[in-house]
This record gives structure tokens, C-alpha cells and sequence, in this order.
């Protein structure tokens, strides 16, 4: 029997809000002061001489629409290295709103996992701080 086709209703998705560029400029200020005096010192470290593993070399923050992202730079001394370097996310910050805030990993399996919803930003930022799943690995 040969199965028949059907319209149904699918409403589009809701917009997700346009961050305003004061609050833009204060998440930035506030992640960039974590990232320089707690990831930077712990996480940065000089680069291994006796092995070919990937290292880190540096950790910076970065807008994409409403969400913020902690990410890494790693370099790939081996000598069969597809590239020199590469650029990974590991954490994402997302605004919901003036004073609310969703935290996510990047988990092994390639997918972003929410943790935290409805944090405020000093909330956020010290989730981050201390739980090391949104820490660099």
C-alpha cells in the first residue's frame, strides 16, 4: 500500500536575541580578565620538546551571533601535521538575555552540551572558573 503524503503546520523557530553592544563590550571585558589570569597562566605552558603531541599556545574568547565562545589555539609539531596549527572551541557562553546566561561544553562526541541555563554573568563566570568540564583539555 503506497503511503500518502500530508501537509502539517511546522511554526518557524523563535529569533534568538540581538546581543546590544554595551553588554557585547562587558561579557568580552569580563571573559578576557578570566581567560588572561586564571586559563592563560594554568594552561599555557612551553612547548614539549621530547614528543609530537598538540599542544596549546594560546586561549581567546570570540563572538558568533549570541553566543561566546572560549577557544584554543593548538600547534601540531608532528611532521605528518595536515597543518601548523588549529583553532578549537571549548566553551560557550550564550546571552538570553540583559542578565541571564546559558553555559555549554563541547563534549568529546562533537556536540555542545547545556549545563547551566538562566545563570547571571558573574554566575557564568564562575562556573567556568571553577568546573573544570569547561576548561581546555
Amino acid at each position: 500500500m503506497a503511503s500518502q503524503k500530508q501537509w502539517i503546520y511546522s511554526p518557524s523557530k523563535a529569533a534568538k536575541p540581538k546581543v546590544p553592544e554595551d553588554q557585547k563590550t562587558l561579557i568580552t571585558q569580563k571573559v578576557t580578565e578570566l581567560i588572561e589570569q586564571e586559563f592563560k597562566p594554568h594552561y599555557i605552558q612551553e612547548p614539549p620538546t621530547d614528543h609530537d603531541f598538540n599542544y596549546l599556545v594560546d586561549i581567546f574568547g570570540k563572538w558568533y551571533r549570541s553566543w561566546f565562545y572560549i577557544c584554543g589555539t593548538y600547534n601540531c609539531p608532528g611532521p605528518n601535521a595536515m597543518v601548523p596549527s588549529f583553532e578549537a572551541k571549548f566553551t560557550r557562553l550564550e546571552y538570553v538575555t540583559p542578565n541571564s546566561f546559558n553555559l555549554a561544553y563541547f563534549r568529546h562526541t562533537g556536540q555542545w552540551w547545556e549545563v547551566s541555563t538562566n545563570l547571571t554573568l558573574e554566575q557564568a563566570l564562575a562556573e567556568i572558573k571553577t568546573n573544570p568540564i569547561f576548561h581546555p583539555n
